[in-house]
């Protein structure tokens, strides 16, 4: 099964990570890295590893940036989105089963001209207009991409993910979190899934905040559409996590669900984003400046993203059996 692998921030941990574990990725799938021989040999001599000799490279097709270890800036952000779009390319077009990414630094992609602040944003925008081009887009006006990082025993999706914090307020609004719930809920494996108010003590009865009335309400109708219990909240934010031994969480915001999960399992969690028509996994991580090139990367995250990402291609081929 080939899986496309796009190599994140050249001047990160991500070739570094790439190099050293590719004898176990190709035990598990036959990879297919979207970047150039050429950058991974000068990673290489940095790292003073040798280069395999089975790499099956797709080149981004752009200009290739000076490896400069924890250095933020525009060619390194280039390079990591064209390999990003190199590897969607494949996927899209059935070359390959699915697509993981490495990290990338949000500031370098912004140097480099990129109008998103990360993978999902990118996702959700480029394959709207691909669904479009095919017909497709009232199908994804009714979904929406989803981000959801977590290992097996515990996962967290997103309502909003890289948004500024100031903005999530406004966003909590009853139809919009119905449509989000709705979207989720087939991904639930294990019911019930909790979801987080917004504020501290999840308003407290209206004293610090009334978001949660709309979230209660989306949470009723969901619930009663369904005709069962997949969701319970909103629950207190800060005491959620307790003695609960729930598997799967809605976040309101970012940090209010990844401060908890990377506490407990940042070395082995991994991002998933649901709700779109290929598959995606990552590392949940990010470029580790302070380490890079140092040979202290660890593995775990990137060898679970990849592990997740061909388990996912082959229940939808079992899946595609079944309906032909």
């Amino acid at each position: 099964m080939k899986i496309a692998i796009s190599v994140g921030d050249p001047n990160g941990v991500g070739l570094e990570i790439l190099l050293k574990n590719h004898k176990k990725v190709c035990k598990l799938c036959n990879p297919v890295y979207c970047v150039d021989k050429d950058l991974l040999k000068s990673a290489a001599k940095k790292l003073s590893l040798k280069i395999p000799k089975s790499l099956v490279c797709k080149s981004p097709l752009i200009k290739l940036p000076k490896i400069i270890p924890g250095e933020i800036n525009k060619d390194s952000g280039a390079y990591a989105y064209a390999s990003f779009l190199q590897g969607l390319n494949l996927t899209l077009k059935r070359k390959t089963k699915a697509l993981v990414t490495l990290p990338i630094h949000k500031k370098a992609w912004q140097l480099a001209g990129i109008p998103y602040a990360g993978h999902t944003e990118a996702l959700r925008d480029i394959l709207k207009e691909s669904l479009k081009k095919n017909g497709q887009l009232k199908k994804q006006e009714e979904s929406q991409a989803i981000m959801m990082l977590g290992s097996p025993k515990l996962y967290v999706a997103l309502f909003s993910d890289h948004i500024a914090l100031k903005e999530i307020s406004a966003r909590i609004k009853v139809e919009s979190l119905k449509n989000f719930l709705f979207a989720f809920a087939p991904h639930i494996l294990k019911t019930p899934c909790g979801v987080l108010g917004l504020n501290p003590h999840a308003g407290d009865f209206g004293v610090l905040g009334d978001e949660e009335n709309a979230i209660r309400e989306a949470i009723t109708f969901v619930n009663t559409s369904l005709g069962k219990e997949v969701y319970i909240g909103p629950l207190v934010p800060d005491t959620a996590f307790v003695g609960k031994h729930l598997h799967y969480y809605v976040a309101m915001y970012h940090d209010q669900g990844l401060i908890p999960l990377k506490t407990l399992y940042f070395k082995e969690s991994i991002n998933i984003t649901l709700n779109l028509p290929i598959i995606r996994t990552s590392v949940d991580h990010g470029t580790a400046f302070d380490i890079a090139y140092q040979n202290k990367a660890k593995s775990k995250s990137y060898l679970n993203a990849i592990k997740e990402a061909v388990l996912r291609a082959k229940l939808q081929n079992e899946k595609a059996k079944i309906y032909c």
